[in-house]
C-alpha cells in the first residue's frame, strides 16, 4: 500500500526511451554500472569538499570522507554508499528523473545505433551513468540526505516508466549523502559476490580520489580496495599504464585506451601538477557549438570546477585534470577566468600538450595519425584562432595529398617536396574527398608532379585564407585566380601544351563571354586542364570558391562573385565547337558546358528545367 506521503512521478520521455534500452541489454559490458554508481559517489563527495570551503560544518561533524560498497548475497541486493554532499527532494527529482545535459537526443540515436561495446562507452559521457544500475537490478531504491540538512528522502523505481519520492526514516538514512541499493537480477547475482566485485572495482575504479571500502556481507569486517590517493601526485615511474588508463576512464567518462598521456610538474613562478590524456576515440561532443573543454580544476586536490577553461578550445577533446597550490581554496568560479595565475597555467599546459604531440609526430607516427585522424579538423581551428602558435600548429598538421595515396603528409614533406619553379603550396577545398580528388583544376598539376593539399574539412576554408605562409611558401587555392603552371616542367618531359591559341578558338572565347557574360565574370582558355573541357575558378580577389560557398549557405554574403569559366583549348569538344556555324546549338552547347563545369566543382545546374531542354535538343539533333 503506498504511502499518503509518497509522491509518484513520471520519468520524462528521454529517460524512459533510456531505460528500455538498459534493460534491453543493448550493453554487453555490464560492469559498467559498478563504475558508474561509483563515479556518482566520488563526484559527490568532491562536491562536499568544495562547499565545505566557505562551509566548514557541512563537513566537520563526521571523519573521512569515503564510499563503501556492500554486498548481501543472501538478499541478492547490492548498496554504494557516500557520506558527500548528498541530495534534497527537489534535487533528487531532477537528478534521477531528468536528463539535463545537452546531447541526450544525439546519445539516444547513437546508442540505437551503436554496437554494444560501442554503447557501453556512451553511457558515462552523456551523464547518465545512474540509469546503468538497471541494467542489473530490477529495483533500485536511492535514500539521500543533503548534507546540513534534518530531512532525508528515499527514491524507487523499477525502472519501468515512473519512479517515487517519499520521507526517509532518519534511523535509516545516512547522517549526510546517498546509498544506492540495488536488488540484482538473477543473472546479475555474481555481482553480490566478493571476487567479483573486487576484481571489478580494482580494474575500473581504483584511482577515484575517494577510499573505497568493500562489505562482502553484513557484519563483515571492512576491506579497503582503494585508499583515495590521487593518482596524479605520484611520480610517473610510480605508475604503470594500466593505473593511468583506469584513472584515464574515470576522469573521461570514456571506455577506451587514451592514445596519449601528459603527465608533468611545473615548478618555478607557478606550481601545478597536469595529468592529461588524449583519447583514443572521438567523445560524442567533439563538435557541439559551445565547444567546451573538459580539463578539471583542483587546488590542493580539491575539485574547483572543470569550466575554467584550462586550455583552448580547438584541444577541448585533451581529458584530464590541472591541480595547483598557487590559488586560494575559496576562489570563485565566477572570477576564475580573470585571474592571471590560470592564464598562465594555461599557457603552459597548451604548450606542454603540443609540444608532447610534436614528439609524438617525430618519434611515433603511426601513433600520431592515428590521433590527427580523430582530431586534426579541431586541431586545425587553432590555426585560424591561435595567431601565437600558428607556425607550431602548421608544423603538426598532417594532409591528405594528391601524392599521400592512404596515408597524410606533412607541409614538412611538402616543401620538401617542391617541383622546379614551383613556388607555393597548392591546395583545393571541398566538402567530398573522393570528389575533390577527381577534380578537373586538378589536371594540370598532375601532369607536372605538382603535389596539392586535399582539404574536406569544414575549418579548412577558414583556416588557409588566414595562415599566409609556411616556411615562407604561401598557401594557393588551385581553384582561384590563374594557375601559372608555365614555368613548371612537365612529368617525364612531357612535350608543354601550346600556350597560342588559335584564332578559331579566340573567337569561341569571345562568342561564349558574349552567351555566359550574364552567369559568369570572364571566359578563358586554362593551363591546369589536360582532360576535361571545362572548369569553374574563383576571381583573383575575393574568397576561394568553396569558402564563398560556406558564407553564402550562413547568409553572411550578400552577392556571390561571378565564376571564371576556364576551356581546354586543346579539347576536340571546344576546337569543334570553335567550327560550329549553328549559332542555336554552339548557344545550347555553351550552357551545357558551363552547368557541366558547375556539376564537376560539387554544384547543381542553374536551371534544370532549361538543363533538361538544352539537353534534349542536343540528343535530338545528334540523332538526325
Amino acid at each position: 500500500m503506498t504511502n499518503a506521503t509518497t509522491e509518484n512521478h513520471s520519468f520524462e520521455a528521454d529517460v524512459s526511451r533510456l531505460l528500455h534500452m538498459m534493460v534491453h541489454s543493448v550493453y554487453s559490458d555490464r560492469d559498467v554500472f559498478l563504475r558508474e554508481l561509483i563515479s556518482n559517489a566520488a563526484d559527490a563527495c568532491e562536491k562536499l569538499r568544495y562547499e565545505a570551503i566557505a562551509k566548514p560544518t557541512l563537513i566537520a561533524d563526521e571523519g573521512k570522507l569515503g564510499i563503501t560498497v556492500a554486498a548481501d548475497p543472501e538478499a541478492n541486493t547490492l548498496s554504494i554508499s557516500d557520506n558527500g554532499i548528498g541530495m534534497s527532494r527537489d534535487e533528487m527529482i531532477e537528478a534521477l528523473g531528468t536528463i539535463a545535459r545537452s546531447g541526450t537526443r544525439a546519445f539516444m540515436d547513437q546508442v540505437e545505433a551503436a554496437k554494444s561495446k560501442e554503447g557501453a562507452q556512451l553511457i558515462g559521457q552523456f551523464g547518465v551513468g545512474f540509469y546503468s544500475a538497471f541494467m542489473v537490478a530490477g529495483e533500485v531504491t536511492v535514500v539521500s540526505r543533503r548534507a546540513g540538512s534534518d530531512e532525508a528522502w528515499t527514491w524507487t523505481s523499477d525502472g519501468k516508466g515512473e519512479f517515487s519520492v517519499s520521507p526517509a526514516a532518519l534511523d535509516d538514512a545516512p547522517t549526510r549523502g546517498t546509498r544506492v541499493t540495488l536488488q540484482l537480477l538473477d543473472d546479475a547475482k555474481t555481482y553480490a559476490e566478493r571476487w567479483t566485485l573486487e576484481r571489478t572495482i580494482k580494474a575500473q575504479s581504483g584511482h577515484v580520489p575517494v577510499p573505497i571500502t568493500l562489505l562482502d556481507k553484513p557484519g563483515a569486517e571492512p576491506t579497503s580496495l582503494a585508499d583515495g590517493a590521487a593518482l596524479w601526485t605520484k611520480s610517473k615511474s610510480e605508475i604503470t599504464p594500466a593505473e593511468y588508463t583506469d584513472f584515464y576512464r574515470s576522469v573521461a567518462a570514456q571506455y577506451d585506451e587514451p592514445a596519449a598521456t601528459v603527465h608533468f610538474r611545473a615548478e618555478g613562478r607557478h606550481e601545478y601538477t597536469t595529468l592529461a590524456f588524449i583519447p583514443g576515440s572521438k567523445p560524442f561532443d567533439l563538435f557541439d557549438a559551445d565547444r567546451k573543454g573538459r580539463m578539471k580544476l583542483y587546488v590542493k586536490r580539491v575539485f574547483i570546477t572543470e569550466e575554467a577553461e584550462l586550455l583552448p578550445r580547438y584541444l577541448r577533446f585533451v581529458r584530464g585534470l590541472v591541480d595547483t597550490a598557487d590559488l586560494p581554496l575559496n576562489v570563485s568560479r565566477d572570477m576564475i577566468q580573470d585571474s592571471p595565475l590560470l592564464a598562465a597555467i594555461k599557457k603552459g599546459v597548451t604548450n606542454r600538450i603540443l609540444s608532447d604531440l610534436g614528439k609524438l609526430a617525430e618519434n611515433e607516427p603511426a601513433t600520431f595519425a592515428a590521433i590527427w585522424e580523430n582530431f586534426g579538423a579541431v586541431v586545425k581551428e587553432g590555426i585560424y584562432e591561435d595567431y601565437e602558435r600558428r607556425e607550431q600548429l602548421l608544423g603538426l598538421a598532417r594532409f591528405r595529398t594528391t601524392a599521400s595515396g592512404e596515408g597524410v603528409r606533412s607541409l614538412k614533406d611538402y616543401t620538401g617536396a617542391l617541383k622546379e619553379n614551383q613556388t607555393a603550396i597548392y591546395y583545393i577545398v571541398g566538402d567530398d574527398l573522393v570528389r575533390i580528388s577527381s577534380s578537373p583544376q586538378l589536371e594540370g598539376f598532375r601532369a607536372r608532379g605538382v603535389e596539392v593539399l586535399l582539404l574536406n574539412d569544414p575549418v579548412d576554408s577558414f583556416w588557409v585564407s588566414n595562415a599566409p605562409d609556411f616556411e615562407g611558401k604561401p598557401f594557393k587555392s588551385i581553384t582561384q585566380g590563374t594557375a601559372d603552371l608555365g614555368l613548371i616542367p612537365l612529368v617525364d618531359g612531357g612535350e608543354k601544351p601550346a600556350t597560342e591559341t588559335s584564332p578559331e578558338v579566340d573567337e569561341l572565347i569571345d562568342a561564349l563571354k558574349k552567351i555566359l557574360g550574364a552567369e559568369v565574370a570572364d571566359v578563358r582558355a586554362s593551363d591546369r586542364l589536360t582532360d576535361s573541357a571545362v572548369c569553374l575558378v574563383a576571381p583573383d580577389k575575393g574568397p576561394d570558391r568553396q569558402f564563398e560557398k560556406m558564407l553564402s549557405a550562413a547568409g553572411r554574403l550578400d552577392c556571390a562573385a561571378k565564376p571564371i569559366l576556364e576551356i581546354n583549348p586543346q579539347h576536340s569538344l571546344l576546337t569543334k565547337l570553335a567550327m560550329l556555324e549553328d549559332d542555336a546549338l554552339r548557344d545550347d552547347i555553351a550552357h551545357l558546358l558551363l552547368d557541366e563545369a558547375r556539376v564537376l566543382d560539387g554544384e547543381r545546374p542553374a536551371d534544370a528545367q532549361l538543363f533538361a531542354a538544352r539537353l534534349g535538343r542536343l540528343m535530338a539533333s545528334s540523332l538526325k
